[in-house]
């Protein structure tokens, strides 16, 4: 399995885990998907939780070179949780998050990271981290990043809209459609007895929708995302609305659609999609949405394990996560524990750099 069709396919997989995030009736699949994103633009602010859990993870590998970084990767992940709690507003725009990592291998280390956004900053609170010599002064204190001083370094033009959340959603609300308008939604979806989705306790849902990948469809499923989506999702990204905003240029993915439609790589995917039965295997694959009854995408319940193996370099790869979000109080008035860090809460990415020194 060559690097492109690996980032292909892992791209069906996130965007179809996506998709799943707008079901929202009892209607026809599709249709439901086509007014569930609609109702995604309505989320105005929430408050979210969600955790990964990395149950298994095996890799092997003919590179002698790497043998040992892929065994401490693997021992450091085996179990290993990342929660993400946090608070959103789009008006005015301020998100709020608590990102924690609890490693449960021989390197075990347990950490929680906050922060905030604005439209125009980013602040990090500075951890304490277990093998990671910071001076004392900096911990607890939020690193502040200026968006915009940060582009100028870089030579680049702040693009405010690149934060723009209600475009971001109009932007995902298009590329949703005309995903649903490929699939077959009687192939890919079905509803799922409430009573039997497992739901956390407080969850409150009127349905429960299943998208699941097996290996009997699976090479369908990636057919028709790269022959038939992906062109139109380019398209969509070639608007002049849009296209700054994901900071690509009409240079940039006119190339993109030009490689995909080139000869030789038609026939490069086309010899990846019959060679999938034979590098992909898919034990499980699905993702629950529970709905409200507002009609909004509550809860999600992801699983995915499967198998790959690269017969060029002959790594093979066992992977086993669940992921679960949860998303309350939706378009009520929000509460942020952390708000804006005063001034001298806060340290400069300068101030950082001095204090660090050599070891910076």
């Amino acid at each position: 399995m060559n690097k492109k069709w690996s980032i292909l396919i892992l791209t069906l997989v996130l965007s179809m885990t996506m998709a799943l995030t707008g079901c929202t009736s009892k209607q026809d699949p599709k249709e439901a998907m086509k007014s569930a994103t609609g109702n995604l633009a309505k989320m105005t602010s929430y408050e979210m939780k969600s955790k990964v859990i990395i149950k298994d993870l095996q890799v092997s590998t003919a590179d002698t070179a790497n043998k040992e970084a892929a065994s401490q990767v693997m021992s450091m992940l085996k179990d290993a949780e990342i929660t993400v709690d946090g608070v959103y507003q789009s008006e005015p725009m301020q998100t709020e998050l608590t990102a924690g990592i609890n490693l449960k291998g021989d390197m075990s280390m347990s950490f929680n990271i906050p922060m905030v956004m604005t439209k125009e900053k980013l602040y990090v609170k500075i951890p304490k981290i277990p093998m990671l010599p910071l001076p004392e002064n900096l911990i607890n204190k939020y690193l502040i990043l200026d968006l915009k001083e940060l582009a100028e370094q870089e030579g680049k033009k702040f693009n405010p809209e690149a934060f723009d959340t209600k475009k971001t959603q109009q932007l995902g609300n298009e590329i949703l459609n005309s995903l649903f308008e490929e699939y077959d939604g009687k192939k890919y979806f079905k509803d799922i007895n409430v009573k039997d989705a497992n739901l956390p306790e407080g969850v409150d849902a009127k349905q429960v929708v299943q998208f699941n990948v097996t290996n009997e469809n699976v090479k369908e499923a990636a057919e028709v995302f790269v022959n038939k989506a992906l062109p139109k999702i380019l398209d969509i990204l070639a608007k002049d609305e849009y296209r700054d905003m994901v900071g690509l240029t009409k240079e940039e993915i006119d190339k993109a659609k030009s490689d995909l439609n080139s000869t030789s790589n038609q026939d490069q995917i086309s010899k990846g999609l019959n060679d999938l039965k034979n590098h992909l295997k898919i034990n499980q694959f699905y993702v629950n949405t529970a709905i409200d009854k507002k009609d909004f995408p509550s809860y999600r319940s992801s699983v995915i394990n499967v198998e790959m193996n690269d017969p060029e370099t002959k790594d093979n790869v066992k992977l086993s996560v669940e992921l679960t979000s949860q998303n309350t109080k939706v378009n009520e008035k929000q509460t942020f524990k952390i708000g804006i860090p005063k001034d001298e809460d806060t340290v400069t990415m300068e101030q950082l750099q001095n204090e660090m020194g050599a070891a910076y």
